[in-house]
């Protein structure tokens, strides 16, 4: 993988929504709002619902809604696994 990016996925229960490599990931969980850049250290978090932002190797912004399941966050690996999620 190239260096400074993450390796994003989001999937719902049903299918995968999107997959790529990104610069930057920001999503609301239990916790409030976090945002991840490459080099995060580990966490898992538990979705709030509402919008993921992905900001794309190529400056592209991808928002998508993603509602229940959980966040995972390990070695520039990007996991949003949700009850349900569609690109907005």
């Amino acid at each position: 993988m190239a260096e400074n990016l993450l390796q994003v996925e989001v999937v719902a229960a049903d299918a995968e929504v999107w997959s790529g490599q990104a610069r930057r990931v920001v999503a609301r969980t239990s916790e409030g709002e976090i945002g991840i850049l490459p080099r995060h250290e580990p966490v898992l978090g538990v979705i709030a619902g509402g919008e993921v932002r992905i900001i794309t190797s190529e400056g592209e912004e991808i928002r998508a809604n993603a509602d229940g399941g959980f966040l995972s966050v390990d070695q520039d690996h990007v996991a949003i696994v949700a009850d349900r999620a569609q690109l907005v």
